[in-house]
């Protein structure tokens, strides 16, 4: 297996995409709003993606909620943006706790109905006053505290639907005030106040079974390197400091916080430390370049990737059944009223 994730082009995958993924054998697939137009058809593609490789790959995705939906009406329904839970939590914490672990579980639905098996959420970022707003209300909540308890509460949600969670933005995001999409965000604040705050959540969450990288800049722990290109950051922060021991992956490589051919982005992510590189818009130029430069999985970036599947398999086989209809109702009536 190659130290990639993958995305694909549209609603099914070509006759070229099957060769490819066949040969490049990546450790899983990403998919996106391009490739999500109804329920069959993204049962359809999951099932082309495992195929094209001959194995019950892991198959992501970013479900968070309000922003941040690939899956969307009229398919599938609105769910609210994480940051509406920590509002409610500041009035009613256990209401909080329940809705958010309720929403979590019908994201989970859906996703393992269309056989995805690994969701790119919670966020453990903070919502910062002065950071940008490609963070905003998709943190849970400014205090550390709530982000946990909220984040804690989301993935027993994903966990009873069979689904795995990927933490993410390590070692934190909120304090980017640039779209690390567009930019490298710089982050000038103390590795004294990142300890006491930023990495908090994190570390409370530390046995979470995988982790994906932010793309931002902290000039306190390597003035050089972004976080998912430094091996001082993984190691001394995210491995160490934080004890993070799962699957570790990058951003999205393709983002325009990195600088380089998205070839020498991924070779460098893998180098830093990152157990895989992530390369999510399907572009087959770009995809041949990352395959070409990430090596195939091996020592304890290939005990964590099994790891994962292993959580994949157990997630599943014991996954609570549920009435679908009922928990909705519950929901929408206990959120209309919190």
């Amino acid at each position: 297996m190659r130290a990639c994730i993958l995305g694909c082009a549209s609603t099914s995958l070509g006759a070229e995409e099957q060769r490819f993924f066949r040969d490049a054998d990546p450790f899983g697939f990403i998919v996106f709003a391009r490739n999500c137009r109804d329920r069959d058809q993204l049962r359809r593609l999951t099932g082309e993606l495992r195929d094209a490789v001959g194995r019950e790959a892991p198959i992501l995705v970013d479900e968070e909620g309000g922003r941040v939906q690939r899956m969307k009406p009229p398919c599938w329904r609105n769910s609210p943006a994480p940051g509406r839970f920590g509002e409610i939590y500041g009035r009613d914490p256990q209401a909080a706790l329940d809705l958010a672990r309720i929403n979590a579980r019908l994201i989970a639905d859906d996703l393992f109905e269309v056989g995805i098996d690994v969701n790119c959420a919670p966020l453990l970022d903070l919502r910062e006053p002065n950071g940008h707003v490609v963070i905003g209300d998709r943190a849970f909540s400014s205090e550390t505290a709530i982000v946990v308890d909220l984040a804690k509460a989301w993935i027993a949600g994903l966990n009873e639907g069979g689904v795995i969670p990927v933490v993410k933005h390590m070692p934190g995001h909120g304090r980017s005030r640039v779209d690390s999409h567009d930019a490298l965000p710089v982050v000038d604040t103390s590795l004294a106040e990142l300890e006491a705050r930023d990495f908090v959540p994190f570390r409370a969450l530390r046995d979470a079974p995988a982790g994906m990288t932010g793309h931002l800049l902290f000039e306190a722990i390597d003035p050089e390197q972004p976080s998912t290109l430094s091996a001082k950051l993984i190691r001394e922060v995210i491995r160490q400091s934080i004890g993070f021991d799962g699957l570790l992956m990058s951003d999205d490589v393709s983002m325009s916080a990195l600088e380089g051919t998205i070839g020498e982005r991924a070779a460098r992510s893998i180098a830093a430390g990152c157990d895989i590189a992530l390369h999510c818009n399907g572009e087959m130029p770009e995809m041949l370049q990352v395959v070409d430069r990430v090596p195939d999985l091996s020592g304890e970036a290939l005990r964590r990737a099994a790891a994962i599947v292993k959580a994949s398999e157990a997630a599943r086989s014991g996954r609570r059944p549920a009435d679908g209809g009922a928990l909705l109702d519950r929901f929408e009536t206990h959120f209309a009223k919190a």
